[in-house]
């Protein structure tokens, strides 16, 4: 591989849109496979993703675009994925290129269902791609403030520090700051989970509760969190630091929160599937609660937070009896 990687984004969304607008300031050309030839299309006229973070703006002369995952991959040595993973395992059959020779780096924040893996383990065991050349890319960050130019900050985790520089060297500009990491599990693992505190969180919101409570969730989710990575791989990490704790917070109290404001709706009484018609965005902390909760069955963490937003979500309990329990539980 030359000093110059090629990369490919693989995926048509808010993130996948965040990492293209932050690898064309550094880079002279992507590839982007989005599953839309509509999506594409516009993007060449009217050089913005129509439907997601329709204000940035792009060079389209530095943009390879396709709607053949097999091209974007044959094209790039680094591939990011940012495709939900509720739909990754789909996205995957359409597969006719090695993957083999590539580095792949996952912007997703979730569990493949169909294999209760995230996604870097689903590489590894389904693709047969070793852990060096599989790496996380984590907030805190949202793909909005990206979009505002606002000053973010990535944690890239690969168990390869070199390509995790790249990776970290490719996405760092103005606005964008970075930092690298060894803890490949850890820092997947809690990207997936700060999504369902975010739905608890909101949830809470919904039901009524005020910032006084928010705060008790958020300090017990960090604490839940621990709980359930250690138990799934256990090496020597800081809780607090922000690929971990900042993550969860900006998940948990922002506006731009998916999973949170999903939550809220769920809090106020919608439905399951009329709060995901309203979004008409993914939330993929509905996905990952009941992988995360069924894991939990062999690891057996204290998982009280994680137990309620199933029992709502999956069980269909009421949600006010269900966080009146909970509240019982948290300290």
């Amino acid at each position: 591989m030359n000093n110059s990687p090629k990369f490919a984004v693989i995926g048509g969304g808010s993130w996948a849109t965040a990492i293209a607008k932050m690898l064309c300031v550094n880079l002279p050309e992507i590839a982007w496979y989005m599953r839309s030839q509509s999506a594409i299309d516009h993007l060449k006229a009217e050089k913005h993703n129509p439907n997601y973070l329709s204000s940035v703006e792009f060079d389209t002369k530095k943009l390879r675009l396709t709607s053949d995952i097999n091209e974007a991959i044959a094209y790039a040595d680094y591939l990011i994925f940012a495709i939900p993973s509720a739909f990754l395992s789909k996205e995957l059959e359409k597969l006719k290129v090695d993957l083999k020779d590539k580095v792949i780096f996952s912007a997703i924040k979730g569990i493949v269902p169909e294999t209760f893996l995230i996604v870097g383990e689903h590489f590894h065991k389904n693709f047969d791609i070793p852990y060096e050349n599989i790496g996380v890319i984590t907030g805190p960050c949202h793909a909005e403030e990206v979009a505002l130019e606002r000053l973010s900050y990535l944690t890239i985790a690969c168990a390869d520090a070199k390509k995790a520089k790249v990776v970290a060297n490719n996405l760092s500009c103005h606005f964008i700051k970075t930092k690298i990491s060894d803890d490949i599990i850890g820092t997947e693992y809690a990207a997936m989970l700060k999504n369902i505190y975010a739905i608890a969180a909101g949830i809470a919101h919904g039901l009524g509760y005020g910032d006084n409570f928010q705060s008790v969730i958020m300090s017990n989710a960090i604490r839940e969190m621990k709980r359930f990575i250690k138990k799934v791989h256990k090496m020597k990490r800081n809780i607090n630091n922000s690929a971990y704790l900042g993550d969860l917070l900006v998940t948990g109290y922002s506006v731009f929160s998916r999973n949170r404001m999903f939550g809220n709706m769920i809090g106020k009484g919608y439905t399951v599937q009329a709060a995901q018609h309203e979004m008409s965005m993914v939330a993929e902390g509905y996905y990952a609660v009941k992988s995360a909760y069924k894991l939990n069955q062999e690891y057996k963490a204290k998982t009280p937070i994680i137990d309620a937003v199933y029992e709502v979500l999956y069980e269909g309990k009421e949600a006010k009896k269900v966080f009146k329990k909970l509240t019982e539980k948290l300290d």
